[in-house]
């Protein structure tokens, strides 16, 4: 290891940082120990390269014994928090490049040692670690973001609260699956604004990270209405979209299915009950190319199915109240898929958000397409009506959908 001891200024020492930091190949810089002959609230400082939508910048990392503080800097705003740092005296400063390894430790007499050696591993990346690398999310942390900042997922500089962990995962995997489906429903071929309707729009978490992705990230003009009965969250809801100043974006106070509105996309999210089964049929009736849909809690099924005629084989699963409901539930949303699918949807169920986020987690994903041209095919609705044989019920999504769907059922048994 070479190395050397001699006096810097203040100008020299930024100027030996500054070119380590600021060169190509760049790795990481720790700030540490003790500093001399200045206040500082950090006792750690790290600073690494990352990539933020294609351009590099500076994440500096501050550790204080009290909190943690995460900041982005492009490289032209990397000379003021640069010569901050150095301001503070810290007593090591370790740099990694792709060229060597960089010491710089002063003593209490102020001799400052410089130590330089080989990188113990040259073999490493030498890019900056983009932030989209690990986590291709359409909101990502780290940087600023006013929706998520309105929301209170966030901080002003981007860090995502402890407490909001689970909305903001919850946030990203709902703009995951838009954008997963966005190109199959043909939503960009219209020439027009979109019509999004949010049924059981709730606090509006989501109503306003759709509404904000579309319009600011994608460039999709988009105007969504969100429902809900609940006038507080409506209330709050107006608020919020007020403070973002976000135009295209109402809120009313109304029952799902009430909504006599053309919509391209219909929403439901943890709408209760047979609320998401209204949400669907307010989807077919406009033609929505896409309806996305996670269903709460499932009573209606719950009380009426029973271990008699053929289910009576299921009796060991339906004695037990748990898995009588979780049973309930599954047979719900396979009615649910069946019937988008007669009224012409392309449908699947997936995992929404994994169990550790919400225990409601399943989505049930459709767009309408060619396959709209096939309503009613008879494979779906002869696997719908042994489904209704089996568990000798009616299920609510047949109500709701009327006698169009009905109609639909009985063409394709003649």
């Amino acid at each position: 290891m070479a190395g050397m001891e001699k006096n810097l200024d203040r100008e020299e020492m930024l100027a030996l940082i500054g070119g380590a930091v600021k060169g190509d190949g760049f790795r990481r810089a720790t700030f540490a120990g003790a500093t001399r002959g200045y206040s500082c609230e950090w006792v750690r400082v790290v600073i690494r390269p990352v990539e933020l939508r294609g351009d590099r910048h500076f994440q500096f990392a501050y550790q204080g014994a009290k909190k943690a503080v995460t900041k982005n800097f492009s490289p032209d705003e990397l000379d003021a928090p640069l010569d901050e740092l150095v301001g503070y005296g810290f007593a090591g400063v370790h740099i990694t490049t792709n060229g060597e390894e960089l010491d710089v430790r002063t003593s209490r007499k102020g001799r400052v040692h410089v130590g330089r050696h080989k990188p113990k591993s040259p073999t490493e990346l030498s890019e900056p670690e983009a932030h989209n690398r690990v986590k291709d999310v359409p909101l990502p942390e780290g940087r600023a973001d006013a929706l998520l900042e309105v929301m209170g997922v966030s901080t002003p500089d981007g860090r995502v609260k402890p407490t909001m962990r689970a909305k903001f995962t919850q946030i990203n995997e709902f703009l995951k699956q838009l954008r997963h489906v966005f190109g199959d429903a043909k939503l960009a071929d219209l020439g027009r604004e979109l019509r999004i309707l949010d049924c059981g729009c709730g606090s509006s978490y989501l109503t306003l990270a759709a509404h904000h992705y579309l319009n600011d990230v994608l460039g999709v003009p988009a105007r969504i209405l969100g429902v809900d009965v609940n006038e507080e969250v409506i209330r709050k809801s107006v608020e919020r979209a007020e403070r973002l100043g976000a135009s295209n974006l109402e809120f009313e106070c109304r029952r799902i299915g009430t909504a006599d509105v053309p919509a391209d996309i219909v929403i439901a999210l943890h709408a209760c009950d047979t609320a998401t089964d209204d949400a669907i049929a307010q989807a077919v009736r406009s033609g929505a190319r896409l309806f996305l849909g996670v269903p709460c809690c499932h009573h209606d099924l719950n009380k009426v199915i029973s271990a008699t005629g053929p289910a009576e084989v299921l009796r060991p699963v339906l004695r037990h109240g748990i898995m009588a409901q979780r049973a309930a539930d599954l047979v719900t949303d396979a009615f649910r898929a069946l019937a988008l699918r007669i009224t012409g949807y392309r449908t699947d169920v997936v995992e929404f958000v994994s169990t550790e986020h919400t225990a409601r987690n399943l989505m049930i994903r459709a767009v309408r397409g060619a396959s709209a041209a096939h309503a009613g095919e008879a494979e779906h609705v002869a696997e719908y009506i042994e489904l209704k044989r089996f568990w000798r019920v009616t299920p609510y999504i047949e109500k709701v959908l009327g006698e169009p769907f009905q109609q639909l059922v009985r063409a394709s048994t003649l």
